[in-house]
């Protein structure tokens, strides 16, 4: 039985269950919606690289949480078609070579209760169980430490440049976690709170969130901050999406193709 793009996004939205939204970025990115899917690539970002995957592998359904030209909400493509920019000219020249239908799948699975990219790196954190009653995203942990946290979250999420704020002996047992961008203002409320020890952030603005992080630390309110990587941080909830996704579609194959964390650190 032949399925197309459209198809294939229709079913996923009705399995994630979220109310649309009034305005969204979810939507189809580059190629025809209707075209017939041989295959779907799940991912965190659709890198160039997590592209020619796709295509090698058959899968020219490409569902990505992140943009595919940079920009959440699309608003730069006139300008990067107007500048000549090679990298997205590139880009734009390999999905068309191959057939590729790109659709960005961002605010729904966000928007379903509970949110599926927190579920998703939750689950992966080994912390599903310890989710505070009616406070998503707060965690009651067997006692440890914040080095020892950020040990466990760099493993557990494969984050290779994650860094931290804090003193790696300070005693942490009670974790917000905010995967992804938050933003400073969400960031610092959690930061903040007297029953939370640290804070687990995608990524965060160094001279806002981490500056506000520092300060909490010195001034003896929080045990500290650790900072991911926006990839790490919510790749394993395209994870926990792949797998709605084959269930609602199994006419064709689905592929979870992993977005590689983009940083490298110096080793001394």
């Amino acid at each position: 039985m032949t399925i197309t793009a459209r198809q294939v996004v229709e079913r996923l939205d009705a399995r994630i269950g979220a109310p649309g939204r009034e305005t969204t970025v979810d939507g189809f990115l580059a190629g025809d919606p209707d075209a017939p899917v041989r295959g779907v690539a799940v991912t965190m970002m659709a890198t160039l690289d997590v592209l020619r995957t796709a295509a090698e592998r058959g899968l020219d359904l490409v569902l990505t949480h992140e943009p595919l030209y940079f920009d959440h909400h699309g608003a730069s493509d006139a300008t990067f078609e107007a500048e000549g920019d090679p990298v997205y000219a590139a880009k734009k020249a390999f999905v068309a070579e191959h057939g590729l239908v790109v659709h960005h799948q961002h605010d729904a699975v966000h928007d379903r209760e509970p949110d599926g990219i927190l579920t998703g790196t939750a689950r992966a954190l080994g912390w599903l169980d310890a989710e505070r009653a009616g406070d998503p995203g707060i965690y009651d942990l067997p006692a440890t430490t914040l080095g020892e946290l950020a040990a466990h979250v760099a493993r557990s999420l494969g984050a290779r440049a994650l860094r931290y704020v804090g003193e790696p002996g300070t005693p942490v047992s009670t974790v917000g976690l905010q995967p992804g961008f938050w933003g400073f203002e969400l960031n610092r409320h959690l930061l903040a709170r007297p029953d939370v020890d640290a804070v687990v952030v995608g990524e965060a603005h160094e001279w806002e969130t981490v500056e506000h992080a520092v300060d909490a630390v010195a001034a003896g309110l929080s045990a500290g901050l650790v900072v991911v990587g926006h990839v790490p941080s919510e790749q394993e909830g395209m994870v926990e999406l792949a797998g709605w996704l084959a269930e609602a579609v199994p006419e064709v194959p689905v592929e979870m193709v992993r977005t590689a964390d983009p940083f490298r650190t110096v080793t001394s």
